[in-house]
């Protein structure tokens, strides 16, 4: 078994076909963008890889974030802010032009 699960006489055939067809000028400049092409896709993978590793070895030595529970956390009940009569123009809800005061009982 050789390359690829290709025997030996395949390779050779492949490159007594590859020879034919391209000629021996465009046959080097191929197998040399070829060769680059598989030497960058392999570096892309093993950053790939050890990008992925080292989040999850990072993942792992962090402790767990403890959720906080409302009894604990009493700014989680707040009450909402109070609304700005100016804005809403007044008790009566009624609004005002702006630059107005606002209308008063």
């Amino acid at each position: 078994m050789g390359f690829l699960g290709i025997g030996s006489w395949e390779i050779l055939l492949i490159i007594i076909l590859a020879l034919i067809i391209l000629g021996p000028s465009k046959l080097t400049g191929f197998a040399r963008t070829l060769g680059k092409t598989v030497r960058a896709i392999r570096k892309y993978s093993t950053d790939l890889t050890t990008a992925v590793t080292r989040e999850i070895e990072a993942t792992e030595k962090e402790p767990p974030k403890s959720q906080p529970s409302k009894e604990s956390n009493p700014e989680s009940e707040k009450a909402p802010p109070p609304t700005d009569q100016a804005e809403t123009g007044g008790e009566d809800n009624q609004p005002t032009k702006s630059g107005e005061a606002p209308l008063t009982k």
